[in-house]
């Protein structure tokens, strides 16, 4: 399994930039940062982000090199998917993170009671999926409806959009988003 807070630390020295430096630029507290790279802490993808901007990456191309790290198999065990979200609120596990070629994002996500994606966003994909737990209040292009455990969705991503648990419990899906956004 990669780990990624390494794979940071590794970019970060190999930019002799400090955590400080790393901090300051990002927006980040230092201690966020070391946790992050002793793999102490599971950032979210905003924050990976933030971070790879200021080491003059990608989340593409990060995840390109994780991939390279680890050697291919089909199969993935659930302590094997990469989380890159934040369990605590709005997880996202990447099955295949190591797949050569990727060309679909596949992901477990989970939202926390009254998680919510936030504004309502856009990017350049596909993406489907189907409710596996719980309730999911999902906004397409302004239309919105509550997918229930067994309804699935399909849309073109370039139409803004956004989730939301609007339960008291726990609410699972498994999604697919091709092209991969990360």
């Amino acid at each position: 399994m990669p780990k990624i807070g390494a794979k940071l630390l590794e970019l970060r020295r190999r930019r002799d930039l400090s955590i400080r430096e790393v901090a300051s630029r990002s927006g980040l507290s230092a201690s966020a940062i070391s946790l992050i790279e002793r793999d102490k802490m599971s950032p979210s993808v905003n924050t990976v982000s933030a971070i790879l901007d200021v080491l003059g990456s990608t989340l593409n191309g990060f995840f390109a090199s994780l991939e390279s790290t680890v050697g291919y198999s089909p199969f993935y065990r659930s302590s094997e998917l990469v989380e890159i979200g934040n369990p605590k609120s709005i997880s996202y596990r990447m099955i295949g993170v190591n797949h050569p070629n990727r060309e679909i994002l596949i992901l477990h996500e989970r939202y926390g009671p009254g998680a919510d994606t936030g504004e309502a966003f856009a990017h350049p994909a596909h993406e489907g999926g189907m409710v596996i737990a719980g309730a999911v209040e999902l906004t397409v292009g302004g239309r919105t409806r509550v997918l229930q455990t067994g309804d699935g969705y399909y849309f073109d991503s370039r139409e803004r959009h956004r989730f939301r648990n609007t339960g008291d419990e726990v609410a699972e899906i498994v999604s697919a988003i091709s092209p991969p956004t990360y």
